[in-house]
């Protein structure tokens, strides 16, 4: 079965000339990634910062572009992932390399891991799930992961698995890290 992708109004908040708060930009989020590599996943960034301390007042769309698995070097990246049932049959004969170097992070990918998508980022990533659930492949466990639960993952080699029936959403913060 084939599920459409939540699409995201974003609301971005700033100050008028006046120096009062206001909505500055008003979109539908279109930083989208869709591939064939990896089906039934869509990635969606709402927000980067490519400093930190961040700066203020960012008029600009610093999503703009091509969506790349990284957050900018001394930044962060905010996205929501919709993962979709899984259909084994077509796991087993996925290639996690070239969907993760869609990316520019087919260097992540975790040889001959227990998923085709285990990988290992350089990121302090936080994630919240907000519908649905998730299995988190760790190196030799999985752990169920459902509707308010919140990872916390400080580089460690995962994939992530939705054996469900229906979409699970899960929001992300990637942080870079040393």
């Amino acid at each position: 079965m084939a599920f459409e992708a939540k699409k995201f109004r974003r609301l971005v908040t700033g100050h008028d000339e006046n120096g009062v708060a206001k909505v500055i930009r008003e979109d539908i989020a279109d930083c989208i990634l869709q591939r064939p590599t990896r089906p039934g996943v869509t990635l969606t960034n709402l927000w980067q910062i490519d400093q930190s301390p961040a700066q203020m007042e960012r008029h600009d769309d610093p999503v703009a572009g091509p969506l790349i698995l990284h957050p900018p070097k001394n930044g962060s990246v905010f996205r929501i992932v919709q993962f979709d049932p899984e259909d084994p049959e077509v796991i087993a004969n996925i290639d996690g390399k070239a969907a993760f170097a869609a990316m520019g992070a087919g260097a992540n990918v975790v040889e001959n891991g227990r998923h085709p998508y285990m990988h290992r980022t350089d990121s302090i990533d936080y994630s919240i799930v907000l519908s649905g659930e998730m299995y988190m492949m760790m190196d030799e466990e999985d752990v169920l992961v459902k509707a308010g639960d919140v990872v916390i993952q400080q580089g460690t080699r995962h994939a992530w698995s939705n054996r469900g029936t229906e979409p699970c959403l899960m929001m992300f913060v990637l942080n870079d890290a040393k």
